[in-house]
C-alpha cells in the first residue's frame, strides 16, 4: 500500500500538469525554451508515475488493466477477471 503522502504528491503533479499543459505546448511550438525552463518541474508529464488503482503500488503497473501485476494475479486466482486461467504462476 502506498503512503497517503505519495498519493497526494501524484495528485498535485497531475493538477500542475493540467494547469500548465497549454503553456508548455505553446512554448515548445514557438521554440521558447527559456520560458519552458521557468515552468515548475512538477508540471512536466514525465514526472507523473503510473500507480495501481487498488493499492497505489508504483511498480509492476500493467497499463492495459490499470492495476499492478500482484493485484492482477490475485484477481485472476479469485476468478474476477474473465478469460484468464491459472496456468503455472
Amino acid at each position: 500500500m502506498a503512503k497517503e503522502s505519495m498519493k497526494a504528491r501524484e495528485v498535485k503533479r497531475k493538477k500542475l500538469f493540467e494547469k500548465f499543459e497549454a503553456k508548455r505546448k505553446e512554448y515548445k511550438k514557438t521554440g521558447n525554451f527559456e520560458a519552458l525552463q521557468k515552468l515548475p518541474k512538477n508540471s512536466s508529464p514525465i514526472r507523473q508515475r503510473n500507480r495501481c488503482l487498488l493499492t497505489g503500488r508504483p511498480r509492476g503497473y500493467m497499463r492495459q488493466f490499470g492495476i499492478s501485476r500482484v493485484m492482477l494475479r490475485e484477481m485472476a486466482n479469485k476468478g474476477l477477471i474473465p478469460g484468464v486461467k491459472k496456468a503455472s504462476w
